[in-house]
Formats: C-alpha cells, structure tokens, sequence
C-alpha cells in the first residue's frame, strides 16, 4: 500500500525544507539534522529518577548511558540502542521514546550512547554496546534483562544477545529488533524498489557502511551481519518489526525467519504504510504510536 497521509506530509515538508539528502551530508551535518528532529518529539513522562551513568569500555573508554527509571520497582531492565547507521543518532534524540517505554512497560529503560563512526570504526559500537550490556546487567540484579534497538541499534542488539549465548554473558529474556540491519546486500529487492527511497535510502546505506567498515573485508562478519551467523539456536525469543517502504525490510524479515528456523519463538509484523524511522517519530507519525503499541504489548506478555 502506499505510505500513510502523515508520512506523505511529513515528507514534503521536509522536502520544502531545502535539506540535502542524508547521502550527500557529512557526518557532522547529517548529525546536525537528525538533532533537530528532536524538538518535534515534544517532553516524554517524568521518571522517578533519571541517572547519568558511564560504562568502562573494553578499550578503557567509557560508554556514556542514561537511565530512565519510572518508579521504585522496576519489572526489568530493557538495555537500548539507537539507530542511525552507527554514524548518527545520540541518547537525547531517544529520550522521549525511552521515557515512553518505560512509563507503559513499567522497566528500566538504559539508553546507550555507543561511540560513531567513522570516528570510531567496526568494531567499536558493538563492542561499546556489549561493554553496556554486561555492565548495565550486572548492576541491575535480579529481574529480566532485555535488549532492543532500531535500525543499527537493531543491528547492535542482534549482536549483543547471540555473543551473550556464545561467551555466557547475561541471561537475555527477550530481543527487540526494530527495522534492524541484519546484512550487508544492497541488491535485496527492498533496497532497489524506488518506492523505498525515502528518508533512507540505498545511497545512505551505502554511506553508513562505509563510514562504518574501514577494512574493506567485515561487512559479511556476522558481528556486523548478523544474518551471517552460521548457528541461531538458543537465542532469546524475538519481537521483530519491519516497514513496508524500507530497504532493510526483507533482511529485517530474513532474520525474523531465521530465527524462526532455528527454533526461537517470533513474533513479526510488517507496518504496512510506514516508511524507515517511523518507530523513532513519537508523537509525530501515527505509525510511531502504533510501533510502540505493539512493542509494549509483546513485552508484556514476556513480563507476564
């Protein structure tokens, strides 16, 4: 079906704008932009307290994250990664949704503010989002632990619960994967449909893994492609969703599917109408609060 009315208006407005497309910005100018966007996501709910914390790096860095918690009892902990192509994206731009998240889900929200490229290449954001994770998972205690992500930090997320699995890290109770980058194959059908090119589009893609992969050999590393795991068995169960005009929609979906055929319970479902990013858009695509919707609806059930 074709994009959805807000999408469509929201597009042409950007487009009236006068803004290059992302493909032809620097990284600096591209982040300049997508910080922006901020503005339009308006205040989340208030937390009943909010911490500024730092997670040592595996290189001695240390990995800035902040906490979101939405009363004294939280029912887990969901660890987060955002999107933007591991060159652009910071834990402000995120923290309506967080705060949105753990409002409704009743969890800890930790927003991971994992290093960019191509400042810092692959391997650094997944190694800055596993550091996270096993610090953040240690800290917390008891209760659930769940990763989750869009786009690149559906990618990150991806990872960081099947290297959980491989090196007996913490126990992972659920995955959410958003529209996630799942493998490096710019010739899928979703990335040459023209009705895809939106506000990501192939050349972007392309852009992004080249800011992100410097060697010129690890785009099929299943630490960047994850869809090029040779084993996916006993990983955590799935909650994958995908957009109907996304160049990642058929590798979002190929996981999902792998997944499933490895034996991990999934749960998919394709947002038809909406285009890349539609997750991220609160309280200003209609689609955004649908995503939510049914992301808190399945974590739910897990919680439950």
């Amino acid at each position: 079906m074709a994009l959805d009315e807000a999408t469509t208006q929201f597009l042409a407005t950007m487009a009236e704008s006068g803004a290059k497309p992302l493909h032809e910005m620097t990284p600096a100018e591209a982040r300049e932009v997508t910080a922006g966007l901020k503005e339009m996501y308006g205040p989340g709910p208030e937390m009943a307290r909010v911490e500024e914390l730092s997670a040592p790096a595996a290189d001695g860095a240390s990995v800035p994250v902040r906490l979101l918690v939405p009363n004294d009892s939280p029912r887990g902990l969901i660890v987060y990664y955002h999107g933007g192509g591991w060159v652009i994206g910071a834990i402000d731009e995120f923290d309506t949704l967080g705060r949105q998240l753990a409002e409704r889900t009743g969890c800890a929200v930790a927003l991971v503010d994992y290093r960019l490229a191509p400042e810092h290449r692959y391997p650094t954001a997944a190694e800055d989002a596993w550091a996270a994770l096993t610090w953040l998972a240690a800290r917390h205690g008891s209760g659930p632990v769940i990763v989750a992500g869009d786009s690149a930090g559906g990618n990150l997320a991806a990872i960081v619960a099947r290297r959980a699995r491989q090196e007996n890290g913490p126990a992972i109770a659920l995955q959410v994967l958003v529209y996630p980058v799942t493998d490096y194959d710019l010739d899928k059908p979703s990335y040459v449909d023209p009705q895809n090119q939106l506000m990501l589009s192939r050349d972007t893609m392309i852009m992004f893994w080249d800011h992100y992969i410097a060697d010129g050999k690890s785009h099929h590393n299943p630490d960047a492609s994850p869809l090029r795991a040779d084993d996916l068995a006993d990983l955590p169960p799935a909650v994958v969703l995908t957009a109907e005009h996304d160049v990642l929609r058929d590798e979002g979906e190929a996981y999902a599917e792998k997944l499933r055929a490895a034996g991990i319970p999934v749960r998919h479902r394709r947002f038809d109408g909406q285009m890349h990013g539609f997750f991220t858009m609160v309280n200003v695509l209609p689609g955004s609060a649908a995503g939510i919707d049914y992301v808190v609806s399945e974590i739910a059930k897990h919680l439950n």
